[in-house]
C-alpha cells in the first residue's frame, strides 16, 4: 500500500530524517514511536503528502505521490488519504455532518450523494445522535469519532493519524483504540499512526522507532 525510499528532511543544518526505507502493507496498523523530536511527525507529513523531502520518493498504491504538484496532489490527497490529528481540526461553524462531509463536498459531490454515507459512517461510530451539533456541543471523543468519519467519507486507501489519542482521557482513548482495529477488520482500513501511547502502539500490527532521523524496529535500539 505505501513504500518509502531514501526519505532525508533537513531545516537548515539540522537533519530530521536521515534514509528512511518503509514499506507497509494493505489492511496494516503501524505505529511509529520515539522521543518527542526524533522526527515523527515529519516523517508522517511526507507520507501523507503534506510536505516533501529533500530526496527520497514515496509511492502510495503505485502512484509516486513524491512527483504530483498542484491540483494532481490535491486531488490525490483528497480522494486516497484519509487524517486523523490530535486536535480535531473541526470547522466550529459546521455541524458534525457537514464536517463529515466536507471532503466529499470538496471532492465535487453533493450533499444529496453524501449524506446517507456520512450519516452510516457516524451511526458505526457511535455519534448518530450527534448529527446536528456543532463540535463546541460534542465531547472530544465524539469530536474525534467525528473526524475518523471525516477521514473515512471518501474510502481513503489509507489514513495517517498523528497523537489522535493525544488529546483525550484514558476511558476515550482506549475507546479510540478498539475502533481503529475494528475499522481495520471491518473496512479493510490502513492506518499509519504516530503516537506516544504504549497502550495504542501495542495494539497495532507492527511498531517501528524512530531515533536520531533514522528507523528502528524496535524499542531497544533507542
Amino acid at each position: 500500500m505505501l513504500k518509502a525510499k531514501g526519505i532525508t528532511k533537513s531545516y537548515g543544518k539540522l537533519n530530521v530524517l536521515k534514509e528512511i526505507d518503509l514499506e507497509i502493507k494493505q489492511n496494516e496498523i503501524v505505529s511509529i514511536m520515539g522521543a518527542s523530536g526524533a522526527g515523527k511527525s515529519t516523517l508522517l507529513q511526507i507520507l501523507g503528502t503534506l510536505d516533501f523531502p529533500n530526496t527520497g520518493k514515496v509511492w502510495i498504491n503505485n502512484t509516486e505521490v513524491t512527483s504530483l504538484y498542484g491540483d494532481d496532489l490535491a486531488k490525490f490527497r483528497n480522494n486516497k488519504i484519509g487524517f486523523v490529528f490530535q486536535f480535531h481540526n473541526l470547522l466550529p461553524e459546521f455541524t458534525a455532518l457537514e464536517n463529515v462531509c466536507m471532503p466529499a463536498l470538496i471532492a465535487g459531490k453533493t450533499m444529496d450523494e453524501v449524506e446517507g454515507k456520512a450519516k452510516e459512517l457516524m451511526k458505526k461510530l457511535n455519534i448518530g445522535n450527534r448529527y446536528n451539533h456543532k463540535p463546541t456541543e460534542m465531547s472530544g471523543g465524539e469530536q474525534q469519532r467525528c473526524a475518523i468519519a471525516r477521514a473515512l467519507i471518501n474510502d481513503p486507501l489509507i489514513i495517517f493519524a498523528d497523537e489522535p489519542s493525544g488529546n483525550l482521557d484514558s476511558n476515550n482513548a482506549e475507546e479510540l483504540h478498539k475502533l481503529f482495529i475494528d475499522l481495520r477488520d471491518t473496512m479493510n482500513q490502513t492506518f499509519v499512526i504516530v503516537t506516544h501511547n504504549h497502550q495504542l502502539a501495542k495494539m497495532a500490527d507492527r511498531q517501528l522507532w524512530i531515533s536520531d532521523g533514522t528507523m528502528n524496529l524496535d524499542e531497544s535500539t533507542l
